[in-house]
């Protein structure tokens, strides 16, 4: 079979070089003319998949990408792999999967199986995609195969790839979910096939949103321990020693990456239809997003403690990826704690050694370079905010050389006891 991607970033990538590491010939498609570019000059643009894992891939002549998305005729499999936001009302935004859909209508030829891995609510691939499938002229489980197959990456994760971590595969039809199971059964260790898309499609909403909750829960129990005066990072590695019944989860400035923040408010807008009303899953999504607001509400207090205003303060943020030892910034807290700590006048620079410049994001656009970690400009600053947890910070020159530093990651635990301007926040 030749295989066809639409949408080479954290998702289709790493699904890409699998297929073609077992010997399968890809065409990978994408809006964006750089990606194309990149990966056909066998360089990476993702800092956690290696160039020369790419080139490897290229010297195969197996790896194809365009954005000419005519090609999508030529393949046997097309794979959906591109972002699924919200919109400013927190509403589900499907413009790129049906943009997507309809590119691949175009092109669908007779025999062709259409997968969907990006999240979304359930009905999505029987109620959206099919209709526009079907435009074709062809019938969507007789003349060609549909299925759902959510993507499961965590990116950077050394214990599990792509191809290590289970698949769950639900089709429209038995048949469906047969051909669709068949194909990943090629680059997989394990499929999951289910009875329905939308049984797959509810799969991974349930694994988010069970990840949302108890992360809102230890959130919620952080800023009620901190006014008892109780270490909750303290209290959380005490609780993880009992061998069943409890599963760590750490607390922090926010939500980010693509899935927590945005999954579990698909399944809020899609209950409504139903009149359904999600009240644990819209309380643990205030309790996350207040976070930011709890965080700049402690670096104001802190400075003031020290007798100093939030307004006309400088203040660094570092990390701006939404997760440590990643250069992803999608849906990290940290874009709005710049945008709160600025609002209330205080001159914000950030550091991130994977983000030397700050991207064009959907909802900001701050224009800034990371600050160089150096003793000479952390004393230029009246608080340092760790956001992310990188590993390869320095943080004992931070303290060494900074007047005041709230910690949000714990990242500044194994110098507690040796430094006394750490705020945990």
């Amino acid at each position: 079979a030749r295989i066809g991607i639409i949408g080479l970033g954290y998702v289709g990538l790493p699904l890409m070089l699998e297929f073609i590491e077992k010997g399968f010939e890809v065409i990978g498609f994408d809006v964006d003319p750089k990606k194309p570019e990149a990966l056909l000059k066998g360089e990476t643009y993702i800092k956690h998949i290696p160039a020369d894992r790419i080139a490897a891939a290229a010297e195969t002549g197996l790896l194809k990408a365009t954005t000419d998305f005519s090609q999508l005729i030529e393949v046997d499999a097309i794979l959906i792999c591109v972002p699924t936001p919200l919109d400013k009302y927190r509403q589900p935004d499907l413009s790129y999967v049906l943009d997507s859909t309809r590119k691949a209508s175009r092109y669908l030829r007779e025999g062709q199986l259409v997968v969907l891995e990006s999240t979304t609510y359930p009905g999505t691939v029987d109620e959206e995609m099919v209709p526009i499938l079907e435009e074709s002229g062809m019938r969507a489980g007789r003349d060609f195969h549909v299925a759902y197959s959510p993507e499961r990456e965590d990116p950077n994760n050394p214990d599990f790839t792509t191809a290590t971590i289970p698949k769950v595969v639900g089709g429209l039809t038995p048949e469906c979910t047969e051909i669709a199971t068949a194909l990943y059964d090629q680059i997989i260790v394990q499929t999951v096939p289910v009875t329905s898309t939308r049984v797959a499609e509810a799969t991974k909403l349930l694994e988010n949103i069970f990840r949302s909750i108890n992360i809102a829960m230890v959130n919620e129990l952080k800023m009620v321990f901190d006014k008892m005066n109780i270490d909750i990072w303290e209290v959380i590695e005490a609780a993880t020693t009992k061998p069943f019944g409890f599963k760590p989860f750490y607390p922090g400035p926010g939500l980010g990456g693509h899935c927590i923040p945005i999954d579990p408010f698909y399944l809020t807008w899609k209950a409504k239809e139903y009149n359904q009303n999600t009240r644990f899953i819209e309380l643990a999504g205030e309790i996350n997003t207040f976070m930011p607001e709890y965080v700049v509400t402690n670096v104001m207090h802190a400075l003031n403690d020290r007798q100093k205003s939030l307004k006309g303060s400088r203040v660094l943020l570092m990390g701006l990826a939404y997760k440590k030892n990643v250069d992803d910034p999608r849906e990290s807290p940290s874009f709005e704690l710049i945008k709160l700590l600025s609002a209330k006048g205080a001159q914000v620079d950030y550091h991130d050694p994977f983000i030397p410049t700050m991207p064009l994001m959907r909802k900001y656009n701050f224009k800034m370079d990371s600050v160089p970690l150096t003793a000479e400009n952390l004393k230029q600053y009246d608080c340092v905010l760790i956001s992310t947890d990188h590993d390869n910070v320095d943080y004992k020159l931070v303290l060494e050389n900074s007047a005041l530093v709230l910690d949000t990651r714990n990242a500044t635990a194994p110098f507690q006891a040796d430094y006394d301007n750490i705020v945990k926040t």
